[in-house]
């Protein structure tokens, strides 16, 4: 499930939809992948990531220029697992030449940007560092951002210094090394976990990603021509649109059910063999992960996480499976002793919990 972030996950004001953590959650409880792909930096992409529950998985930024490995136990809490970059000397030169006055940002990996003049913070995520042309030219870059009156009239001179050029705006172009875009990186993630691929997207930049997917969606406010790029045009980013393309992904469940027990009977739902829920606690007697795994073809394999069973108790695990109306565990709530198993894998020891039967 690869999906923009501007104007598909969030609006204008930064703000998230109601509903929309909790549609991921289910997406991922049903064994989904959920990408973020979108033209923001990583700087970025962190802040709304977490925002959204999104701290493990695979995210793509910088317009595809950067494929990243979100991980909450990484110090940094991602790792860089490919990034596309080029000699930003020919097209910064060719900027300075078509548009005298333009401002260049270049972006600096996991910080922010490094700039030629100031620009506002709502322009530019994270920090930024004013330099000098000549350092802006000096090292390979992941991702130029050129600010001018009109500069996209000049997309094509650009173009000669063959580089990507995405316009964001009529004054404003992001630049990315040949052949970069949201398709090329997710197409190796997809490759990479060996799935079909659906694409949820509002901008220009979204066009490769929308062509690239299996099953593709524009959101309701995209421009004419990303809607007719897409298989399907939802609401917009006022009408939570993302919603109901998200609800097609997940089994129906009771409402009525507290988010943890609804995503373990997602999970149950659908899986194809015997489910157990596994468990790892962390440093205290809250569970620092949360995952259900099926059998299949003789082994044990992942299914998907339950995000809300991080920080949770196995009390509050086997609360919520009885509340879900699952057959196991029998017996009252809090029997651990009867219900519960150890098991270790890759040398961690936890427990799990049948859900069905084996």
């Amino acid at each position: 499930m690869a999906l923009d972030i501007d104007g598909t996950l969030i609006d204008s004001n930064r703000r998230i939809p109601a509903g929309t953590v909790e549609a991921l959650d289910l997406v991922r409880a049903a064994g989904h992948e959920v990408v973020l792909a979108t033209g923001r930096s990583l700087a970025g992409l962190l802040p709304i990531a977490t925002r959204l529950g999104l701290t493990q998985g695979w995210a793509v930024c910088s317009n595809g220029a950067l494929t990243v490995h979100l991980d909450r136990t990484a110090p940094s809490g991602y790792d860089v697992v490919e990034a596309r970059t080029f000699d930003p000397s020919p097209v910064i030169g060719r900027a300075l030449d078509v548009a005298p006055g333009v401002r260049v940002a270049v972006e600096e990996v996991g910080w922010g940007w490094r700039t030629s003049s100031a620009f506002d913070p709502d322009e530019l995520n994270g920090e930024q560092k004013r330099v000098q042309i000549s350092e802006l030219k000096a090292r390979p870059a992941t991702r130029i951002a050129l600010n001018a009156p009109e500069i996209r009239r000049h997309m094509s001179a650009l173009r000669a210094t063959e580089v990507t050029v995405a316009p964001q705006r009529p004054d404003w172009l992001d630049i990315t090394a040949p052949g970069v875009n949201k398709a090329v990186a997710l197409d190796v993630v997809r490759t990479h976990l060996g799935v079909p691929a659906v694409a949820v997207g509002d901008g220009i930049n979204d066009l490769d990603m929308l062509a690239w997917a299996d099953r593709s969606v524009a959101m309701g406010q995209a421009p004419a021509i990303v809607r007719s790029a897409a298989d399907q045009t939802t609401g917009t980013i006022d009408q939570a649109g993302v919603l109901p393309v998200l609800a097609t992904l997940v089994p129906a469940v009771d409402g009525a059910l507290s988010p943890l027990a609804a995503q373990i009977a997602t999970a149950e739902r659908t899986t194809p063999g015997p489910v157990v829920l596994r468990v790892w606690h962390g440093a205290g007697p809250d569970l620092a992960r949360c995952e259900v795994w099926t059998l299949r073809g003789g082994r044990w394999v992942r299914h998907a996480p339950i995000p809300s069973g991080i920080g949770a108790t196995m009390r509050a695990i086997e609360t919520a499976s009885l509340e879900a109306g699952l057959p196991y565990p029998r017996g009252d709530e809090g029997r651990r002793r009867a219900q519960w198993r150890s098991f270790t894998n890759d040398g961690r020891a936890g427990f799990e919990l049948p859900l069905s039967a084996l």
